[in-house]
């Protein structure tokens, strides 16, 4: 058989194999327009399981009379229009297949009207034929699709439909899904004439809780928790059901990226992998989760029903969430299955980020929660856990002398200063700054220079992605608390605890550091007086653990502040000792 392009008819109904799975599928499909739009009150109707009819009206903005023949074409969209629009994607539709493949396998009529027209237009399409006919009709702003005699034309996979129960029952699920996805709109769901569901927008915390009581059960939630959790861009809350209350049953597992709802991998593993040794074989874990990042760090375009993701710092998102949950599951694990008023305010704190928590239900929102010391089954799953996606650093014995990881070979040696006023400059032995200024040479060490500006002029402070947990003595503690007010004021944001320090945020100079490396043995050596900060760049410079480049460049404006300037003195003999030959 030659090589030749498919017809259009046939085409659009090779994609209904994978738009159109069943009348659930369906309705996914439409809804998602209906939100794409704005719409925020959407009606669905169903007969007989969605084998009859599937109805989703909407007040969204509607579709114009002359792009109604153009929204039942395939790959007609007005989601994206080029490359850069696939690589941000933050609608729920994209493809512009939806309309075209569900038209091919049913009869289909398509009325809207925007606000801009005096009338409503409807649009009929129906099996592999499609010849679309417009003609004008009565219609409110917003759109409203009917869907007749699902799979009428395909008869042999109208016979793998299941009974009208099951087939309602998933569309059932799937409008619960959804509307744990938009607690801004209402929905009302009917079956065969009769109200099944009819929800109200959830403008207060107050309602959304009462959403997901109505949704996931009274039991879910007056057991769950309320957690809120960001580092950076990236943000995850909801609710999770303290380990104690799961059952086998996995019948409230909803997660979702963005808005869209998921059954990801990599994220039902980490949530998995948080829960642990806290859930026995039998025990299913329970939450309702809400992930968020810059669309830019994810791609939606990799699963035919979009039910899962890629995220591009896969690694990163997976210890973020498992480090968020688990921390809060150590904290519910203790705590007493009874639930609270929900009149009641309450405050949550996980990885020292304090955040205002809804009023709710659930023994576990009842409380204020202090971050504690990991668990030893927690450690060792950690432990496990990076020994596994790295290759861990050999950890150090007593009798082996301290290393820090080296930084770039490149900055080891000599290098040219990122000064624009100096005529010119070399960095020697990463620490030392040779500078020509006019006709003199100053020679400048860095440590002291680079200490008192960051004193004086602290950096922003750079909050990580992960927290950095590390046990020390209580010795070490209590320096540390002693001089807490030095750390804050040199940009450090430090949780401390049961003889644990938690690293939130460090200074920009040290954010591409090996914090976990250094930390440890700095505070072995930390001096008593306020000269923490140079013996930090010196240990750092010295092992190479941060190049002088990289600190120049965090801070430029050093090299025009010679108030600053620490010079070393300057014997040729000595300071060319330091240069590599090919300087």
């Amino acid at each position: 058989m030659p090589i030749q392009i498919l017809p259009p008819q046939l085409a659009n109904q090779i994609a209904a194999g994978e738009v159109v799975e069943r009348p659930a599928s369906v309705v996914k499909e439409l809804v998602e327009n209906s939100l794409d739009a704005g719409a925020s009150h959407i009606d669905i109707d169903i007969e007989k399981g969605g084998s009859k009819l599937i109805r989703v009206r909407d007040n969204g903005s509607g579709i114009a009379e002359q792009e109604l023949v153009l929204a039942l074409s395939r790959h007609a969209t007005s989601k994206i229009a080029d490359l850069t629009d696939l690589e941000a994607i933050c609608s729920l539709g994209f493809r512009g297949e939806a309309l075209a493949s569900i038209s091919s396998v049913s009869r289909l009529t398509l009325t809207s009207r925007t606000a801009a027209q005096d009338a409503a237009w409807q649009a009929n399409a129906e099996g592999r034929d499609m010849q679309v006919t417009v003609k004008p009709a009565a219609h409110p702003v917003g759109t409203s699709i009917e869907v007749l005699d699902l799979f009428f034309n395909t008869p042999a996979r109208r016979k793998f439909l299941r009974t009208d129960k099951t087939e309602f029952g998933h569309i059932d699920e799937l409008v619960k899904r959804l509307a744990l996805s938009r607690y801004d709109v209402s929905w009302q769901l009917n079956h065969n004439g009769q109200s099944v569901r009819r929800l109200k927008a959830a403008d207060t915390e107050q309602q959304r809780q009462k959403r997901v009581a109505a949704l996931c059960g009274r039991a879910f939630a007056d057991q769950a928790a309320f957690i809120e959790n960001q580092y950076g861009d990236v943000k995850i809350w909801g609710w999770l059901l303290q380990p104690q209350a799961c059952t086998a049953q996995n019948n409230c597992q909803y997660s979702y990226v963005n808005g869209r709802m998921m059954r990801d991998k990599l994220l039902n593993h980490a949530i998995r992998q948080a829960y642990g040794d806290s859930l026995s074989a039998e025990q299913q874990p329970a939450f309702v989760l809400y992930l968020q990042l810059d669309p830019r760090q994810v791609d939606v375009n990799v699963h035919p029903a979009k039910h899962e993701v890629r995220f591009h710092q896969a690694r990163l998102i997976h210890d973020f969430v498992v480090s968020a949950l688990s921390d809060a599951l150590m904290q519910l694990n203790d705590l007493p299955l009874s639930p609270v008023s929900p009149a009641q305010t309450l405050t949550t704190t996980f990885s020292g980020v304090q955040q205002p928590a809804s009023p709710g239900y659930g023994a576990a929102a009842g409380r204020g929660y202090q971050s504690r010391q990991h668990s030893a089954a927690a450690v060792t799953r950690e432990l496990a856990y990076w020994q596994h996606s790295a290759a861990a650093p050999k950890a150090l014995s007593p009798a082996e002398p301290a290393v820090i990881p080296a930084a770039d070979d490149a900055v080891k040696t000599a290098q040219p200063a990122v000064d624009d006023n100096a005529a010119g400059s070399l960095i020697a032995a990463n620490r030392y700054l040779l500078q020509q200024q006019a006709d003199n040479i100053v020679l400048i060490d860095l440590v002291p220079t680079l200490a008192a500006y960051f004193i004086a002029c602290p950096q922003r402070a750079q909050p990580l992605l992960l927290p950095q947990r590390i046990h020390v003595t209580a010795a070490q503690l209590r320096q540390l608390t002693t001089q807490a007010e030095v750390f804050n004021h040199a940009g450090f944001d430090l949780l401390l605890t049961d003889q644990t320090v938690i690293v939130r945020s460090v200074p920009a100079w040290l954010k591409q550091t090996a914090i976990s490396h250094w930390l440890p043995l700095w505070l072995q050596q930390c001096p008593t007086g306020d000269n923490l900060i140079q013996s930090l760049l010196s240990m750092l410079l010295k092992a190479n653990g941060v190049s002088a480049a990289a600190l120049l460049n965090c801070a430029t404006e050093i090299l025009r502040m010679p108030q600053f300037w620490v010079c070393a003195p300057l014997q040729l003999d000595a300071t060319l000792s330091l240069l590599p030959e090919s300087a």
